[in-house]
């Protein structure tokens, strides 16, 4: 869409009409001055995804990368079954961990019951360097009912796409790679990572994967500088 023929978001915030029971008029006027941000920010990331979009081809998947599933070995380009495009996150559960990353659990916990509708436009693999065995042995612990999750077992792929650190241990990574014409390449990545954040805040990219913070953000503590999920209470 032309931002030029967008109305401005301070018109339609003025437009909005919502009322709440015995708010004042300072309250709505910053509500309606926030809500004109918020018009900004839905529009923002618009422009990002559109961005992302015209992204020329990435580099090709030279590679034969194998993994190890619930049904047996399998190759990198049998992730994407019958898609075109193919979503890979990496999940810090490798051999140094006695049990998995909290947050990445949290988030795939979220993203758990929405495999079924995200399979519906593309093909979705959960990689991590633990035994396959291991890591279906916690998704049963976890309740996980849909999430695919396979075994990187030579690391060849998780060293490739920035999913081990510096010291060798696990780092999260999310690619999202297609299949055009017969040719595997690499479409994007989340980068956004320590280097790029800002001060006092931690590492993360926008907009932020885990619904969790979405929703923790919305209220008056806001997102916590101490607290992180666990994996259990």
């Amino acid at each position: 869409m032309d931002n030029q023929h967008l109305v401005p978001a301070a018109v339609l915030a003025a437009k909005n009409g919502v009322r709440f029971p015995n708010e004042s008029e300072a309250y709505r006027s910053a509500r309606d001055a926030l809500l004109a941000e918020e018009i900004e920010l839905r529009r923002h990331i618009e422009r990002v995804a559109r961005q992302r979009r015209a992204l020329p081809p990435g580099g090709e998947v030279a590679k034969d990368y194998r993994f190890e599933g619930s049904d047996g070995p399998i190759s990198f380009a049998e992730l994407f079954a019958d898609k075109d495009t193919l979503i890979v996150y990496s999940y810090m559960f490798g051999p140094q961990r006695e049990r998995p990353c909290p947050m990445c659990t949290s988030l795939l916990s979220a993203w758990d019951g929405e495999v079924p509708d995200i399979q519906q436009r593309a093909a979705l693999a959960v990689v991590a360097r633990s035994p396959i065995e291991r890591l279906l042995a916690f998704k049963k612990e976890r309740g996980w009912h849909h999430l695919p999750l396979y075994s990187d077992m030579t690391d060849d792929y998780s060293s490739d796409y920035h999913a081990i650190g510096g010291d060798g241990g696990d780092d999260a990574a999310f690619n999202v790679f297609t299949r055009r014409d017969g040719t595997i390449r690499h479409f994007w990545s989340q980068e956004m990572g320590g280097v790029t954040a800002d001060p006092g805040e931690d590492p993360r990219g926008a907009p932020d994967l885990m619904p969790l913070w979405t929703v923790i953000d919305s209220t008056p503590e806001g997102r916590p500088a101490d607290w992180y999920p666990k994996l259990s209470y």
